[in-house]
């Protein structure tokens, strides 16, 4: 509109949305409605799974074709589900049209999957948590899509937060309040979590970085990664520090832009950490090599078992008669060319859309989270007692990080399923259109407690320093 303005006038135009008109044009998540059909053996292994999905996409198409084909890819979440047939519809109607949000069309999908759980399990008098638990994938398990799942941690996240949390002990706690109250009543969730890391689209999975040695031993980094904080420039500074072999205070994270980076990907799918991440640390591997060779032929080394380490030129574990600080000035005096640029595109992926089958994720995260809430059932009002985490973060670079990703993703989990309604009019306008009509989570809507325990992992090759993909932009 800006631009419009612009070429009508012949004069610069800035357009400056109020909150009521920026909250009815934005692109919101996408509303599902769904049909499902469960089977089961007589063991409660899920033997077939039939869901069709039809997706509000809007009076547009906008990403709903990729949200709808992330949905299929996660119809099954964390189970294996040897016969599936999943169907979707991305309808056109009369709304503005939705987009891109957090998980993508995974939950979504997901979400179908644990309510056919439900519904058997009530069907069949047992509890949900032993189909859950029964029909958890496996390594090498296939998923619908076809690619086998390696280094799964289905089976060890469910395990370790029933033995960490005593699930037993949660459920009898439960009972027990509930027998003795009848205003008040307490509920428990078990909910498991598969999530593939990867765009869906494999193009778009790849990126590039340039890095600067200058000669007081700084670097400068940079990629095509958005810092929206979420933290992912602190991760690429890690990257560089740890492949260098020096202080992260050195390190500058350069902000993003396509004039020393092109071609960027969108800091989008989880995977921007590990993209960016892999490119930086390509480009600062060839850095290290070039130096090391210099090296040798500047201070009369032997080139195996020579390494930087805190900043220090080892040889065979022993100082070398130098550090970083000169080894760069050194290099730079002898004319060693310090910058380099590295290009890094996913290894293996794949998916053929007409067959529909593929290998369309560099690796997949796991979880296990309980939840307890307690509802005043006169007044209609609840609470979030606790909420507990097991998550796969393979061997996390930095856990703070790591922690303040999955609290995030998890209050605002609870904010879409429980307090986000959007109300339109019958002509399609938006009512629920200021944050007096539309309530966002708060400090009250969160639960009181909030554990989350680092799953004991070796993490996966592909994800960088082994560090998995936590979070909407990671």
């Amino acid at each position: 509109m800006a631009a419009l303005g612009a070429f009508v006038v012949r004069r610069p135009v800035k357009l400056v949305l109020d909150r009521m008109a920026d909250m009815r044009m934005t692109g919101k998540r996408h509303p599902y409605s769904s049909d499902f059909r469960i089977g089961l053996d007589e063991n409660l292994r899920i033997l077939a799974y039939e869901v069709t999905f039809y997706q509000n996409a809007g009076a547009a198409a906008d990403l709903s074709p990729a949200v709808l084909e992330r949905t299929l890819f996660h119809a099954t979440n964390a189970y294996f589900v040897p016969n599936v047939r999943a169907t979707a519809y991305s309808c056109r109607t009369n709304l503005p049209p939705n987009t891109a949000f957090r998980g993508f069309g995974g939950p979504q999908g997901m979400f179908v999957m644990e309510s056919a759980i439900v519904k058997a399990a009530e069907t069949l008098g047992v509890s949900p948590s032993e189909i859950q638990r029964r029909n958890l994938l496996r390594e090498n398990d296939l998923f619908s899509y076809r690619q086998p799942a390696e280094m799964c941690n289905a089976e060890l996240a469910w395990d370790t937060a029933a033995k960490l949390y005593d699930l037993p002990k949660l459920r009898q706690e439960v009972d027990a309040f509930n027998q003795q109250n009848e205003r008040l009543k307490k509920g428990l969730s078990v909910m498991p979590i598969c999530f593939g890391i990867s765009f869906t689209k494999t193009a778009m999975n790849q990126a590039r970085a340039l890095v600067h040695i200058y000669t007081d031993g700084s670097v400068g980094v940079s990629t095509g990664a958005v810092e929206m904080g979420q933290g992912v420039n602190t991760k690429i500074a890690q990257v560089a520090a740890q492949t260098l072999g020096i202080s992260p205070s050195r390190v500058k994270v350069e902000s993003t832009n396509t004039t020393r980076v092109a071609n960027t990907s969108p800091s989008a799918a989880s995977a921007t950490a590990d993209l960016n991440g892999k490119a930086t640390q390509m480009a600062c591997e060839t850095l290290r090599e070039r130096l090391l060779r210099h090296a040798v032929l500047e201070y009369t080394l032997n080139y195996e078992g020579l390494e930087i380490r805190d900043e220090e030129v080892l040889a065979a574990g022993i100082p070398a008669d130098t550090n970083w600080e000169k080894l760069v000035s050194s290099a730079y005096w002898r004319r060693v060319n310090l910058t380099e640029n590295a290009h890094y595109a996913t290894p293996d992926i794949h998916f053929d859309p007409v067959k529909n089958q593929g290998y369309p994720f560099a690796y997949h995260v796991y979880g296990t989270a309980y939840t307890t809430v307690t509802l005043d059932c006169l007044r209609g009002t609840y609470t979030f007692d606790a909420l507990r985490i097991v998550h796969d973060f393979g061997e996390s670079m930095h856990p703070a990080i790591d922690q303040g990703q999955i609290e995030g993703g998890a209050v605002q989990g609870i904010g879409w399923m429980t307090m986000e309604e959007l109300i339109y009019n019958e002509e399609g306008r938006l009512l629920s259109n200021s944050l007096n009509s539309y309530k966002i989570p708060d400090l009250y809507s969160v639960p009181q407690r909030i554990d989350v325990h680092f799953l004991d992992t070796p993490g996966h090759p592909r994800a960088i320093l082994r560090s998995k993909a936590v979070g909407s932009r990671h």
